[in-house]
């Protein structure tokens, strides 16, 4: 295998007006076990962009939603390890923003066509899915996250989720 890649994604907690999470169900995740989690919307952090600037972007992109980078709050989460797709290693670095809206309605046309192929579905999950889950929710513990989250209760440092991938955690 290669060199590991270091790899920092800025992914963002979009919650609606009741609660509910937005979450797509990506049909790739390299464990032959687990063809498909779900996830939240976000990506790879491109050269020169700041984290927020990143995550405002892949909403553009994933769901058609404009959204300025000074309207997502600080960084409530975070989760690093390693995963492996096509014989590459990546390391990454996952960095959670929370965004409330109103309403929203997916769009996917501005996705590019890996995206699209690998995206599923997307579904609005309430706290009682979220914590009943049966199906690979990443990251993981989210629904322990959105629990404190629906409090209004923001931490003051990002809070540390586990990895969502069992084999290994470090570069």
């Amino acid at each position: 295998m290669n060199e590991t890649i270091s790899r920092s994604t800025a992914r963002v907690l979009v919650v609606d007006r009741l609660g509910r999470i937005l979450l797509y169900r990506g049909l790739v995740l390299q464990v032959e076990e687990r063809p498909y989690a779900w996830f939240t919307p976000g990506g790879g952090i491109d050269p020169g962009e700041s984290p927020r600037q990143a995550a405002a972007r892949e909403l553009r992109e994933e769901l058609g939603h404009v959204v300025a980078p000074e309207a997502l709050g600080p960084v409530v989460a975070t989760s690093s390890g390693t995963w492996s797709l096509g014989g590459q290693r990546f390391f990454s670095h996952d960095s959670y923003f929370l965004l409330r809206v109103s309403a929203l309605e997916v769009d996917t046309s501005g996705m590019d066509e890996e995206e699209r192929a690998v995206t599923d579905r997307f579904h609005w999950w309430t706290p009682s899915e979220l914590a009943a889950a049966t199906e690979e929710i990443v990251p993981r513990e989210l629904d322990t996250l959105m629990d404190r989250l629906s409090g209004d209760d923001v931490p003051a440092e990002p809070v540390v989720l586990p990895w969502h991938l069992l084999d290994s955690r470090r570069p």
